[in-house]
């Protein structure tokens, strides 16, 4: 009688290099949500840490001032994704900032004015080419002109910053006074008891997860970001998809400016300070990796909230000097790049 044969399986239970989320699906799942968890632990925290905390109003404030970071992030999710980089929003923000104050001025300044609402929509139309041509003009030197996104975008961020500084003489850029109690309920009006702002915030999130996720476009987007050469041999229009990334993001950059402008009616050196160091942590911290090919904008939008609580609770506690805010973004971002170390 011979003997029966082994058959159990030797094989390993994945195969090598294949992640543990492919052998477990809902340790994905897990991943994907970790944000969503980290900010309702945060809100539970900073309940018990201070009662204002809960409150409607201390809530609506906390995702007016995200709306700024948060427009910015999701157009910084589709850079990202593609596997660029744009290190000059802050900047280019401010100049927009100041080309629509010192165009908006001019204008009711001039013989025969328009009225304000007029001299207001030229203002925004001004800003959404701004932004456009700021974002074209990244996204054609990164791709005819062969530069590393990191250089161009470090070099545009002192240009935008000069520029603004020259325009205001080292001061600061002041709306018209008139011009300034028009536009203001743009920024501090409410519908339905939310804040123009958030309203604005939630359109232009639900827009760019419709885009990434639901249209070719959004899919060459993150084929580019996974393998840029399989992307070309697919043929992908790489050079043009990586351009619309970047005017995606010049016109967000845009729309940001127009909800901020109202809100304090001037323009300085120092506007839009870091800016860009928070709308890259929302994305990093929202799951989408560094390296490209994978992103979501809702995660995007968990993780621009999630950065506002901490600075918010930070405020409301005095745990540590507000100071230090830009530093716990660092950190955070630092923490999330090294779990994402060995992710595509």
């Amino acid at each position: 009688m011979q003997p029966t044969p082994n058959t159990r399986s030797t094989e390993p239970a994945t195969e090598p290099g294949k992640p543990a989320a492919a052998a477990f699906p809902g340790l994905s799942h897990l991943k994907a949500a970790g944000p969503l968890i980290a900010l309702v632990l945060l809100c539970i925290a900073g309940a018990f840490l201070n009662p204002d905390f809960a409150t409607v109003d201390n809530l609506m404030n906390v995702l007016t001032r995200t709306a700024f970071i948060g427009i910015i992030a999701v157009g910084m999710t589709f850079v990202i994704v593609s596997g660029g980089i744009d290190l000059s929003v802050g900047s280019m923000a401010a100049l927009i900032a100041g080309a629509m104050i010192v165009a908006m001025n001019a204008l009711v300044a001039g013989a025969g004015a328009p009225g304000p609402a007029t001299v207001i929509c030229a203002g925004i139309a001004l800003a959404l080419v701004c932004g456009a041509v700021f974002g074209i003009a990244h996204g054609l030197l990164i791709t005819r002109g062969r530069i590393e996104a990191f250089i161009v975008t470090l070099g545009s961020l002192g240009i935008f910053r000069a520029v603004l500084t020259w325009l205001s003489d080292g001061g600061a850029l002041t709306l018209d006074f008139n011009l300034a109690e028009a536009y203001s309920p743009v920024y501090y009006q409410s519908v339905l008891g939310v804040p123009i702002p958030v309203w604005v915030f939630a359109l232009v999130a639900i827009g760019g997860t419709v885009i990434l996720n639901r249209t070719a476009y959004g899919q060459h987007v993150q084929a580019i970001g996974s393998n840029e050469q399989v992307a070309r041999y697919a043929a992908i229009r790489v050079d043009r998809a990586k351009v619309l990334t970047y005017l995606l993001l010049g016109v967000c950059v845009a729309i940001a400016t127009i909800l901020y402008v109202p809100r304090l009616g001037s323009a300085t050196p120092t506007t839009g300070i870091l800016w860009e160091l928070e709308a890259i942590a929302a994305v990093v911290v929202g799951g989408t990796s560094l390296r490209g090919g994978s992103g979501r904008v809702m995660g995007t939008v968990v993780g621009a909230i999630l950065l506002s609580v901490i600075g918010n609770i930070l405020n409301l506690t005095s745990i540590i000097s507000v100071h230090l805010n830009p530093a716990v973004q660092g950190v955070v971002i630092i923490a999330v790049a090294y779990l994402q170390r060995g992710r595509r």
